[in-house]
Protein backbone atom coordinates (compact mmCIF):
# COMPACT_ATOMS: atom_id res chain seq x y z
CA UNK A 1 0.00 0.00 0.00
CA UNK A 2 1.58 3.41 -0.71
CA UNK A 3 1.03 6.88 0.95
CA UNK A 4 0.82 9.74 -0.48
CA UNK A 5 0.84 13.10 1.02
CA UNK A 6 0.24 16.67 0.09
CA UNK A 7 -0.48 20.45 0.87
CA UNK A 8 -3.29 20.10 0.33
CA UNK A 9 -27.15 15.31 -8.80
CA UNK A 10 -30.52 13.87 -7.23
CA UNK A 11 -32.11 10.81 -8.50
CA UNK A 12 -30.95 6.86 -8.17
CA UNK A 13 -28.98 5.11 -10.68
CA UNK A 14 -31.57 3.21 -11.85
CA UNK A 15 -31.42 2.28 -15.24
CA UNK A 16 -28.99 1.34 -18.00
CA UNK A 17 -30.19 4.20 -20.46
CA UNK A 18 -29.18 6.95 -17.40
CA UNK A 19 -25.95 5.58 -16.86
CA UNK A 20 -25.27 5.36 -20.76
CA UNK A 21 -25.43 9.07 -20.79
CA UNK A 22 -22.76 10.52 -18.50
CA UNK A 23 -19.92 11.48 -20.35
CA UNK A 24 -16.85 9.38 -21.34
CA UNK A 25 -18.90 6.28 -20.86
CA UNK A 26 -19.23 4.46 -17.76
CA UNK A 27 -16.53 1.82 -17.07
CA UNK A 28 -18.78 -0.69 -15.65
CA UNK A 29 -20.80 -4.29 -15.99
CA UNK A 30 -24.54 -4.78 -15.22
CA UNK A 31 -25.59 -7.81 -13.72
CA UNK A 32 -29.18 -9.10 -13.07
CA UNK A 33 -30.09 -5.48 -13.74
CA UNK A 34 -27.48 -4.35 -11.15
CA UNK A 35 -24.35 -2.19 -11.76
CA UNK A 36 -20.90 -4.75 -11.43
CA UNK A 37 -17.76 -2.55 -10.49
CA UNK A 38 -14.82 -3.02 -12.89
CA UNK A 39 -11.33 -2.43 -14.12
CA UNK A 40 -12.32 1.35 -15.03
CA UNK A 41 -14.27 2.17 -11.39
CA UNK A 42 -12.72 3.29 -8.15
CA UNK A 43 -14.29 3.19 -4.90
CA UNK A 44 -12.70 6.68 -2.99
CA UNK A 45 -13.33 5.38 0.80
CA UNK A 46 -13.37 9.00 2.43
CA UNK A 47 -12.07 10.09 6.17
CA UNK A 48 -13.27 7.00 8.09
CA UNK A 49 -11.35 8.39 11.18
CA UNK A 50 -11.68 8.05 14.84
CA UNK A 51 -12.24 11.34 15.45
CA UNK A 52 -15.20 11.59 12.82
CA UNK A 53 -17.26 8.42 15.01
CA UNK A 54 -19.44 9.51 17.70
CA UNK A 55 -17.32 10.12 20.97
CA UNK A 56 -14.49 11.73 18.18
CA UNK A 57 -13.80 15.80 18.70
CA UNK A 58 -15.81 16.33 15.50
CA UNK A 59 -18.32 13.37 15.66
CA UNK A 60 -20.49 13.05 12.41
CA UNK A 61 -24.42 11.49 13.60
CA UNK A 62 -23.91 7.75 13.14
CA UNK A 63 -20.44 7.72 11.31
CA UNK A 64 -19.85 4.37 13.23
CA UNK A 65 -22.53 2.47 11.03
CA UNK A 66 -21.03 2.53 7.62
CA UNK A 67 -17.84 0.80 8.44
CA UNK A 68 -18.87 -2.35 7.80
CA UNK A 69 -20.67 -1.90 4.80
CA UNK A 70 -18.07 -0.09 3.31
CA UNK A 71 -16.29 -3.65 3.77
CA UNK A 72 -18.64 -5.06 2.21
CA UNK A 73 -18.64 -2.63 -0.31
CA UNK A 74 -14.99 -2.40 -1.30
CA UNK A 75 -14.74 -6.21 -1.62
CA UNK A 76 -16.66 -5.50 -5.14
CA UNK A 77 -13.93 -3.08 -6.35
CA UNK A 78 -9.87 -3.85 -7.50
CA UNK A 79 -8.84 -0.40 -7.25
CA UNK A 80 -9.46 1.16 -3.48
CA UNK A 81 -8.51 4.41 -2.38
CA UNK A 82 -8.58 5.40 1.37
CA UNK A 83 -8.10 9.23 2.67
CA UNK A 84 -6.89 10.67 5.50
CA UNK A 85 -7.58 14.40 7.16
CA UNK A 86 -4.41 14.58 8.28
CA UNK A 87 -4.15 18.36 9.66
CA UNK A 88 -1.00 20.17 11.24
CA UNK A 89 -1.61 21.37 14.93
CA UNK A 90 -2.71 24.67 14.85
CA UNK A 91 -4.85 24.39 11.33
CA UNK A 92 -5.84 27.33 9.99
CA UNK A 93 -9.44 25.64 9.94
CA UNK A 94 -9.64 25.28 13.60
CA UNK A 95 -11.80 27.23 15.72
CA UNK A 96 -8.90 27.33 18.09
CA UNK A 97 -6.82 29.36 16.05
CA UNK A 98 -9.17 32.03 15.47
CA UNK A 99 -9.50 33.92 18.95
CA UNK A 100 -13.37 34.58 19.76
CA UNK A 101 -14.40 32.41 17.20
CA UNK A 102 -16.26 29.52 18.20
CA UNK A 103 -16.38 25.76 16.05
CA UNK A 104 -19.22 25.95 13.36
CA UNK A 105 -18.83 29.84 12.74
CA UNK A 106 -17.55 31.21 9.21
CA UNK A 107 -14.43 33.62 8.59
CA UNK A 108 -13.13 34.93 5.50
CA UNK A 109 -9.96 33.45 4.24
CA UNK A 110 -7.72 34.21 1.13
CA UNK A 111 -9.72 31.34 -0.57
CA UNK A 112 -12.77 31.67 0.46
CA UNK A 113 -15.54 31.04 3.30
CA UNK A 114 -13.97 28.96 5.96
CA UNK A 115 -16.12 26.80 8.42
CA UNK A 116 -14.25 26.58 11.48
CA UNK A 117 -13.78 23.17 13.02
CA UNK A 118 -13.31 21.58 16.53
CA UNK A 119 -9.25 20.02 16.30
CA UNK A 120 -9.50 17.12 14.60
CA UNK A 121 -7.35 14.44 12.75
CA UNK A 122 -4.11 16.01 13.66
CA UNK A 123 -1.16 14.33 12.30
CA UNK A 124 -0.26 11.49 14.39
CA UNK A 125 -2.65 11.83 16.85
CA UNK A 126 -5.46 8.39 18.08
CA UNK A 127 -8.17 10.81 16.44
CA UNK A 128 -6.60 10.68 12.77
CA UNK A 129 -6.40 7.34 12.86
CA UNK A 130 -8.33 5.02 10.63
CA UNK A 131 -11.66 3.82 11.91
CA UNK A 132 -11.29 0.47 14.29
CA UNK A 133 -13.04 -2.53 12.41
CA UNK A 134 -12.09 -0.36 8.72
CA UNK A 135 -10.87 -3.55 6.87
CA UNK A 136 -9.71 -3.06 3.22
CA UNK A 137 -6.59 -5.01 2.49
CA UNK A 138 -6.32 -4.55 -0.78
CA UNK A 139 -6.59 -0.73 -0.98
CA UNK A 140 -3.77 0.28 -2.86
CA UNK A 141 -3.46 4.29 -2.14
CA UNK A 142 -4.11 6.48 0.66
CA UNK A 143 -3.96 10.07 -0.04
CA UNK A 144 -3.32 12.09 3.31
CA UNK A 145 -5.03 15.95 2.88
CA UNK A 146 -5.15 19.31 4.83
CA UNK A 147 -2.01 19.02 6.18
CA UNK A 148 -1.01 22.68 4.73
CA UNK A 149 -1.43 24.71 7.76
CA UNK A 150 -2.84 28.10 5.59
CA UNK A 151 -5.31 26.42 3.44
CA UNK A 152 -7.95 23.56 4.55
CA UNK A 153 -8.75 20.54 2.13
CA UNK A 154 -11.77 18.67 1.58
CA UNK A 155 -11.77 17.23 -1.54
CA UNK A 156 -9.14 14.20 -1.85
CA UNK A 157 -8.11 15.92 -5.32
CA UNK A 158 -7.28 19.51 -4.87
CA UNK A 159 -7.46 21.64 -1.80
CA UNK A 160 -9.41 24.45 -0.86
CA UNK A 161 -7.63 27.25 -3.00
CA UNK A 162 -8.79 25.36 -6.09
CA UNK A 163 -4.71 25.74 -7.12
CA UNK A 164 -2.88 22.73 -5.10
CA UNK A 165 -3.59 18.75 -6.73
CA UNK A 166 -2.91 15.73 -4.76
CA UNK A 167 -1.77 13.62 -8.11
CA UNK A 168 -5.12 11.45 -7.42
CA UNK A 169 -6.07 12.52 -10.71
CA UNK A 170 -3.16 11.32 -12.75
CA UNK A 171 -2.72 8.10 -10.92
CA UNK A 172 -6.22 7.16 -11.77
CA UNK A 173 -5.98 8.08 -15.31
CA UNK A 174 -2.95 6.09 -15.42
CA UNK A 175 -5.12 2.94 -14.20
CA UNK A 176 -7.60 3.86 -17.02
CA UNK A 177 -9.92 4.95 -14.14
CA UNK A 178 -12.97 6.66 -15.40
CA UNK A 179 -15.58 6.68 -13.23
CA UNK A 180 -15.14 7.31 -9.31
CA UNK A 181 -17.40 5.85 -6.70
CA UNK A 182 -17.24 7.72 -3.28
CA UNK A 183 -18.67 6.92 0.37
CA UNK A 184 -17.32 7.90 3.97
CA UNK A 185 -17.64 10.95 5.84
CA UNK A 186 -18.84 13.65 5.63
CA UNK A 187 -21.47 13.91 2.84
CA UNK A 188 -21.85 17.36 2.81
CA UNK A 189 -17.75 18.35 2.71
CA UNK A 190 -15.15 15.90 2.21
CA UNK A 191 -17.23 13.32 -0.45
CA UNK A 192 -19.23 16.00 -2.21
CA UNK A 193 -16.12 18.52 -2.86
CA UNK A 194 -14.28 15.07 -3.94
CA UNK A 195 -17.11 14.47 -6.07
CA UNK A 196 -16.94 17.80 -7.24
CA UNK A 197 -13.48 17.88 -8.08
CA UNK A 198 -13.56 14.64 -9.46
CA UNK A 199 -16.62 16.12 -12.10
CA UNK A 200 -13.94 19.11 -13.04
CA UNK A 201 -11.23 16.64 -14.05
CA UNK A 202 -12.87 14.52 -16.22
CA UNK A 203 -14.64 11.78 -13.99
CA UNK A 204 -17.95 10.09 -14.15
CA UNK A 205 -18.41 10.11 -9.94
CA UNK A 206 -20.96 8.59 -8.25
CA UNK A 207 -21.86 9.02 -4.29
CA UNK A 208 -22.84 5.76 -2.57
CA UNK A 209 -25.36 8.28 -0.45
CA UNK A 210 -26.31 5.25 2.02
CA UNK A 211 -22.62 4.44 2.97
CA UNK A 212 -22.32 8.46 4.08
CA UNK A 213 -23.29 10.57 6.75
CA UNK A 214 -23.43 14.30 7.07
CA UNK A 215 -22.92 16.70 9.25
CA UNK A 216 -25.69 18.85 8.10
CA UNK A 217 -24.50 22.59 9.75
CA UNK A 218 -26.08 25.88 8.37
CA UNK A 219 -27.61 23.78 5.58
CA UNK A 220 -25.14 22.23 4.14
CA UNK A 221 -25.93 18.75 3.17
CA UNK A 222 -28.75 20.09 0.94
CA UNK A 223 -26.39 22.65 -0.39
CA UNK A 224 -24.15 19.92 -1.40
CA UNK A 225 -26.72 17.78 -2.79
CA UNK A 226 -27.86 20.70 -5.40
CA UNK A 227 -24.02 21.36 -6.34
CA UNK A 228 -23.60 17.63 -6.89
CA UNK A 229 -26.79 17.47 -8.95
CA UNK A 230 -26.14 20.05 -10.97
CA UNK A 231 -22.09 19.17 -11.97
CA UNK A 232 -23.61 16.24 -12.94
CA UNK A 233 -23.02 13.94 -10.15
CA UNK A 234 -24.65 10.81 -9.55
CA UNK A 235 -26.61 9.52 -6.36
CA UNK A 236 -27.25 5.88 -5.78
CA UNK A 237 -27.77 3.25 -2.94
CA UNK A 238 -25.46 0.64 -2.59
CA UNK A 239 -28.07 -2.09 -3.31
CA UNK A 240 -27.90 -1.23 -7.21
CA UNK A 241 -24.70 -2.00 -6.70
CA UNK A 242 -23.89 -6.05 -7.78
Amino acid sequence: MTIVTRRSALGAFGALAATAALPGGIGTAFAQGKIKPGPKDALIVTDIQKCFLPGGSLAVNKGDEIVSPVNAMAKRFQIVILTQDWHTPGHISFASSHPGKKPFETVKLPYGTQVLWPDHCVQGTEGAELAPGLAISHAQLIIRKGHNDKVDSYSTFVEADGKMKTGLDGYLKSRGVTTVYLCGLATDFCVAWSALDARRLGFNAVVIEDLCRGIDTQGSLAKAWAAMKAAGVKRIDSSALA
